[in-house]
């Protein structure tokens, strides 16, 4: 085990909070994370998406490093200009 993962281990056992929420902001962090590798993939700045998407250069930077709040429309647009269809699946 990491020791990464040893901390998280440790930290969700004692704070309560931590643990409720972690699986979602990590999820939340990965989605940003993907969309961020998807667009320098693509060669494309902040400012590229952000015009061809019709919107600010702060909209994609917000996406990219706060995902938790990303509506399933915009992340669909955002798949189709990077090329990408969006899949979503609940198990």
């Amino acid at each position: 085990m990491s020791d990464l993962n040893k901390y998280i281990s440790k930290r969700k056992k004692k704070d309560l909070k931590f643990a409720e929420n972690y699986e979602t902001g990590f999820n939340d962090f990965k989605i940003g994370l993907y969309l961020r590798e998807l667009r320098i993939k693509k060669g494309f700045t902040q400012e590229d998406l952000a015009t061809r998407l019709k919107t600010k250069k702060s909209v994609i930077s917000r996406m990219e490093n706060h995902a938790e709040d990303i509506r399933l429309s915009t992340l669909e647009k955002v798949a189709k200009v990077l090329g990408k269809k969006l899949h979503i699946s609940i198990r």
